[in-house]
């Protein structure tokens, strides 16, 4: 049974259990900075567990469904064994106080065994043993005894059987899982508690159930094959990288799909390659596979071109790969080949370390990793390959120090790159922003801010974009700031509790902690109908039409991926 008839078939069945059918979210989180990723499937459901949202407002029902993509990265030293990845499709049912555990039980008892459905023999099924203040799970262990007096049930600790949340808080609850051919391929949570940032629980008003079952790992075990990557979803990217191998390292090759896929959806999902947050995970895993790349003995291919492989597998998805693939490629390429001058001389260096020392010191290995951009996993395997010892806690303080001194440069920066206060530089602050919004306008949400710096002469913006623009490009953004210029647009600011802007869509770094009092500028009559806002500590003009003529002398490489305009007002 292919995985597109599986999908289908997940979300018929519990379409006709009154579930309303919502679509898969976007791998960056809307409105929850405590993740950098989707890592589940409910995590876009969030709100409907705590009451913040009503499910029965917005779905005309309590419960509903999806196939979401995920990404979790916790797991990345056992990708290439049998089952683990980095990015994984995850169908779920929820329930936001509709159903508890003897429907949830039931139904998932149904889809797996039915004939009809997945007809697949349970194993076992495990239970949450009890720990601190929560209590075993008799009811579920009744539930599944009702169903089937046969089944075995094991029990499992905190680690095992109890869920969340996602973040540092969130609900969570003890859950209970199903296994088929010894796999563990679907997790029942019941979301009895909400997790505060503290570890301590407190009981939700409405309980709810959330279910995730991997995508991959069904496909796995209903067409009983050896593992995920005999499956067909990797079908066309394993028999690419077989083709271009010159290895028989099976572990390599599936890093190298793994990477490969799970950088594609990044891409397609607004990610760009940089030192921080979302942008440093995609920067690890192509790092990581063109390393792997290279050791198969394909150093002359290249990691983006195996992207081609995926929107075919993926075409009856709302994923919309095909539409993307170009700049997926380009982004990763140009990643790839900025990485690919240091990787060569980055391993000779370490060899040469090892053999004059014996071991990789702390000050070695950030280096290593600060000057020549060698990622810390693969300064690890290389010293394993070697046999040799690493000083990693000495390797790990000078990377907090280095982190301290880059956070107090983002905080200026927070500030809007401002050297000082005069007339003009705050003129370019304003116009800044403008420039901001016009690159969004014309070249969409691929592009996001990486830096800036003003001066009373001009303004400098850093921004991520896989390619240089064209000179239609500019000239648009151009005539778009020109144009706002024209229509003499107030320059206001407004002062708003951290989760109240959250919701305002302004713009801002989200993998950057704020206050809990946000300042947002925003260029327009109101908040809600602004053509430009972000966070931003000012200051600012209070008219558009203070600014004059603005012009883009400049436009460059900063590095890979990352674009650089600079531009005057006259």
């Amino acid at each position: 049974m292919k995985s597109e008839e599986i999908r289908k078939k997940f979300l018929e069945f519990f379409e006709g259990k009154d579930h309303k059918v919502v679509p898969s979210s976007s791998l960056v989180p809307e409105n929850d900075s405590s993740v950098l990723f989707t890592t589940a499937g409910m995590q876009q459901f969030k709100p409907y567990y705590t009451g913040a949202k009503d499910a029965k407002k917005d779905f005309g029902t309590l419960n509903t469904t999806s196939v979401q993509k995920c990404v979790r990265t916790s797991d990345i030293d056992e990708v290439g064994d049998e089952s683990h990845l980095t990015f994984f499709e995850m169908l779920g049912n929820f329930s936001f106080g509709g159903y508890w555990k003897k429907e949830a039980i039931q139904y998932a008892y149904e889809f797996i065994t039915s004939p009809k459905w997945m007809n697949l023999k349970i194993d076992y099924v495990s239970i949450f043993a009890g720990e601190g203040n929560v209590p075993r799970d008799d009811e579920s262990e009744k539930i599944w005894k009702s169903i089937d007096p046969n089944i075995k049930v094991k029990e499992g600790n905190r680690a095992d059987n109890f869920w969340g949340p996602t973040g540092e808080e969130g609900p969570c609850g003890p859950t209970t899982e199903i296994y088929v051919d010894g796999i563990e391929i679907w997790n029942i949570v019941f979301n009895e508690y909400y997790q505060n940032k503290d570890g301590a629980l407190v009981p939700l008003k409405t309980k709810g159930v959330d279910t995730g079952m991997g995508l991959e790992r069904l496909v796995t075990v209903v067409n009983k094959v050896k593992s995920v990557y005999d499956t067909d979803l990797f079908m066309s990217v394993m028999t690419y990288v077989n083709h271009i191998s010159l290895s028989s390292d099976t572990k390599a090759k599936r890093i190298i799909s793994d990477h490969i896929r799970t950088a594609t959806f990044m891409v397609s999902d607004g990610v760009s390659p940089s030192n921080t947050g979302r942008g440093y995970v995609l920067r690890r895993l192509i790092r990581r596979a063109r390393y792997y790349l290279d050791s198969i003995g394909s150093n002359d291919k290249s990691l983006g071109a195996i992207t081609s492989t995926l929107p075919e597998i993926y075409q009856n998805t709302n994923y919309q790969l095909h539409k993307k693939i170009n700049a997926i490629d380009l982004s990763i390429t140009a990643e790839e080949t900025h990485f690919s001058a240091t990787l060569l001389f980055g391993k000779k260096m370490i060899e040469k370390i090892i053999k004059k020392n014996g071991k990789i010191s702390g000050e070695e290995m950030f280096l290593l990793y600060s000057t020549y951009g060698y990622p810390f996993e693969l300064i690890k395997e290389i010293a394993k390959e070697n046999s040799v010892q690493i000083d990693e806690s000495d390797f790990l303080r000078r990377k907090k120090e280095h982190q301290e001194v880059s956070k107090a440069g983002m905080e200026k920066q927070f500030k809007g790159g401002l050297g000082g206060h005069s007339d003009m530089e705050i003129k370019y602050h304003t116009a800044t922003h403008m420039l901001h919004q016009a690159l969004h306008d014309v070249l969409g949400n691929e592009v996001g801010q990486k830096g800036s710096n003003i001066t009373p002469e001009r303004l400098r913006f850093d921004f991520s974009f896989p390619r240089k623009l064209t000179d239609e490009e500019k000239k648009k953004v151009e005539d778009i700031v020109n144009q706002k210029i024209k229509e003499a647009l107030t320059a206001q600011n407004i002062i708003l509790p951290k989760v109240e802007a959250e919701k305002t869509g302004a713009r801002h770094f989200f993998d950057q902690k704020y206050p809990d009092q946000i300042s947002i500028y925003f260029i327009g009559n109101s908040l809600e109908s602004a053509w430009s806002k972000e966070y931003c500590g000012g200051p600012h003009v209070s008219n558009t039409s203070e600014l004059g003529t603005f012009k883009i002398t400049k436009e460059e490489a900063v590095s890979a991926g990352v674009r650089r305009i600079k531009a005057i007002l006259e």
